[in-house]
Order: C-alpha cells, then structure tokens, then sequence
C-alpha cells in the first residue's frame, strides 16, 4: 500500500514530465486502438468469405481445355453432366452440404397459366424457342407454361413465399402451387393435375416431339410475394406465378433425360479441393470440365480489404516500435534525474524489487489513465480512419485492375431460375470494438508500461547507494 500511495504522490510531483511521458502513452495507445479495431473487423470478414468462397465448388467448361482442343467457337460441345452424375458427386464424403436444382416445363390445353393472354410464342427449356412446327415430326407439341422446380425453397428461407394451405411437397409425384395459379385452374389441395410436356429430339437428322403426361398431387397452395418477372421479358413461362414447385425425386422419375440441372457443392474444408477433384473424375466426370472455387471472385469482393489489414498491421508495427523508442528515452531521461530519490532509498534500506516496483506502478498508473483516454479515443476515431483507408485501397485496385476477354468471349453465368451470379466489391467495413480488441490493448499497454520502466530500472538499479549519493555531491 505504502509504494501505490507514493507512486501517486511522486506522479503528482513531476507533472511536467509524466504529462509528455502520458501524452506519448496516450498516443501510442490511441493508434494501437485505431489499428487493432480496423486488423479485427477486417480479418472476421476475411475468414468469413474465405470460408464462403474457398468452400463453394463449381463445375464449369475449362476454356483453356476447349481452345488446346479446338472444340471453342464450334458447334461441338462438351459431353453433358447428368442429373445422375450430379446427384453422385453429392454423395462425397469431403463435402459438408450440396444443393441441387432442377427444372423442367410443362404445359397442356386445359391448364391456364397467369398472363397466358400475353404470350406469342412458345419458349422451351433450354432456350428453344418455337413459332410452330413446320421443321418437325412426330407428336403436336405442347406449350410450355409452367416452369416445374425441385429443391427451389429459397424463397420460403428468405420471407418472400409462404405456404398458404396444405403442406410441402415431400413424396414422388406431389407439388404446390401458387394461390393465383391456382385460383385460376380452379385447384384445391388434394386434386390430381395433368401435366403435358414434350420432349425435343433428333433422330436420322430429323427432329421428332414426343409427348408425356405427368400426373402430380397438389398437396399445397403458397403466398408468392416475389417480382413476377425478373426481365423485361413477360411471358408465361417466365413469370414467377406459373412455377410448379416439388421434389427432385418427381423430376428424376418423370423427366430423366430432359432435366435442367444446377448444383452447388460445399466442401468441410477449402484444402479438399483435389481430393474432390479426383474423385468427380473417377466418376466420370469429364476433363473438358473444371472443378475449382471462386478465386477470381473472391479477390474481387475482398481484396480492398486485404490491402486496409495489411496497412493497419503495417502502421501498427511502426508505431509500437518508433513509439516505444521514444518512450524509453522520455523514461530513461525522467528516471536518471531521480537518481538521488533512488540513491536516498536505497540508502534506507529499501531493496531493489521494491524500488523496481514502485517505479513500475507509477508507470502502470500513469498508462492505466492513459488507456481509458485513448480507448474512447480509438474507438471514436477507428471508423473514420477505416473509411479512409479503404476508398484509398479500393480507388488503388481499380486503378491497377486489368481486364480482358478470351477470344471475344463474353461469359455470364446464370442459375436456371435465370438470376445472375454477381460478386461486388465490399466498400464499407462496419468497425466494431470486440473483445479481443480490449484484451489485446490491454496487452499492449502493460507491454509499453513494463518496456519503459524496467529499462530505465535496470539502468539505476545496477549501481550502489553510495556511487549514487557520491555522483550527486
């Protein structure tokens, strides 16, 4: 008690010194704070997207493989992947989660599809679009209305769809529809609907239309408060109210051949990425394909990021050890003009630990205070820093971002229900104060206490009461 109570009174005697030693304390401190807030936020949303991006697998055309080849801006195509084939490279044991979706379309005379009135042409899946059937065989085809989903429940997640009556979709061959869809066929829970769909193929170089009927059980009705169309293109087919929604297993026993498939696999860790590869390929999964994560993108949205924890770090290094320099000196300077105090101490009796301690708890006292100063300091000046930091890394990658084409080849990738993929660019880091963040300061604070009292410490504590009293005669 007596050191902590003379610690306070010789920090009251030599204002004038401990104020610049506080001031530089406090400086250091504020910084710390500024920097620590700014390397704290930035690394929670790097791993974030790390983990987000390094663990989502796509499987995509390999460019490169189709221009050694001479396959690219050729009507030959890759060998397509099966629904099969997807639903056997989701059976991995190095992924965590898969999502797969599948379409297909449907229509018939008596089924009558929201905006029907609207519609010129006939559009199937897949991008075929037909006025009539002058080039074809076979079968009259059916126009196709209806846009048939599996697995498409996104929308019920995120609030914009909501099962109105009956219940989901979870047999072979049951499905929900939307209330104005519905209302318009006249169809209740429970009722058996007929769908007819054709199938365009080629055979002899003829095409030829083969004709299905699928018959489906409407075990729900839903709330669709999404946008009708997600283009300005409206027509039937494309409007969001005319979606039958059911189980993959439904389209896979009905339409095999004619399925639309997207799939997203999501690896346990980013590392298994070859081990994944490996294995689509022992299934068969062809070498004119590619299996990799969304580098490209990833460094597009975090990248800006990366640069701002890289110049706080940067700052934060130069400050603790310029500032921890200076204070030093100031300490090394304050402690030799008290070297009589000490050697009159030391003379008493006093030990050396005890002399040490009381040195060091004038300087923990002083940093303590400065530390309450320079958290709400940092904390108010972390954002602003930020903001700064990052319209700086972000104005320097567009200035240095390259970009080009292969061949003239624009690429947009889509998923079926025609949303586009598209990754921007983070412009604003929300900086927050986490804990690590107060334990870290803490950290640094009694590392800058302990650094400038133990220097100058051991600088007067090497020499003798009597060579102290004597220097001072």
């Amino acid at each position: 008690m007596y050191i902590l109570a003379n610690a306070l009174k010789n920090l009251g005697r030599n204002k004038g010194r401990n104020i610049l030693i506080g001031i530089m304390i406090f400086l250091i401190i504020t910084a710390s704070m500024v920097t620590l807030c700014i390397n704290n936020t930035t690394r929670s949303i790097i791993d974030d997207y790390k983990n987000r991006f390094g663990s989502e697998v796509t499987i995509g055309a390999d460019l490169t493989q189709l221009v050694n080849t001479g396959t690219l801006g050729t009507y030959q195509a890759p060998p397509a992947i099966t629904p099969q084939q997807y639903l056997r490279f989701a059976e991995s044991e190095y992924l965590k989660e898969s999502r797969i979706l599948a379409s297909a379309t449907a229509g018939g005379e008596s089924i009558k599809a929201v905006d029907e009135s609207e519609n010129g042409n006939v559009q199937f899946g897949g991008g075929i679009t037909l006025s009539g059937a002058t080039q074809t065989e076979g079968d009259p085809y059916v126009s196709p209305k209806l846009n048939l989903f599996a697995n498409k429940w996104s929308d019920f997640e995120e609030g914009n769809r909501e099962l109105y009556e009956g219940k989901m979709p979870e047999k072979t061959g049951e499905c929900i529809v939307s209330k104005e869809l519905a209302e318009l066929n006249d169809w209740k829970v429970g009722d058996k609907i007929q769908l007819e769909s054709s199938v365009l193929s080629v055979e002899d170089s003829k095409q030829t239309i083969k004709n299905k009927t699928v018959e489906l059980t409407l075990t729900g009705i839903y709330l669709d408060g999404t946008e009708p169309y997600s283009s300005q293109f409206k027509m039937p087919l494309m409007n969001r109210r005319n979606e039958v929604l059911t189980t993959l297993d439904t389209l896979l026993a009905n339409y095999p051949n004619t399925l639309s498939v997207s799939a997203k696999y999501y690896l346990k860790k980013p590392s298994l990425l070859k081990s994944f590869d490996a294995e689509l390929r022992a299934k068969g999964l062809d070498d004119y394909y590619k299996v990799s994560t969304d580098e490209a993108g990833y460094q597009k949205v975090v990248g800006p990021v990366e640069g701002l924890k890289k110049v706080a770090l940067t700052f934060m290094l130069i400050v603790l050890i310029f500032g921890g320099v200076i204070l030093v000196l100031l300490s090394s300077i304050a402690i030799r003009e008290r070297k009589y105090e000490i050697g009159v101490l030391r003379a008493m009796g006093m030990k050396k630990s005890r002399v040490a301690l009381g040195l060091w708890s004038e300087m923990l006292i002083l940093t303590a205070v400065c530390l309450l100063l320079g958290f709400g300091a940092g904390s108010f000046a972390a954002q602003p820093v930020s903001d700064r930091l990052l319209a700086s890394q972000i104005a320097s990658a567009k200035q240095s971002q390259q970009t080009g084409t292969l061949g003239g080849i624009g690429i947009q990738v889509t998923t079926i229900g025609g949303t586009t993929l598209t990754q921007t660019a983070l412009d604003e880091v929300d900086v927050s104060v986490q804990p690590q963040t107060v334990l870290q300061l803490t950290g640094i604070a009694l590392l800058l206490a302990s650094v400038a009292s133990v220097a100058a410490v051991v600088k007067i504590t090497r020499f003798e009461p009597i060579k102290i009293l004597s220097d001072r005669n």
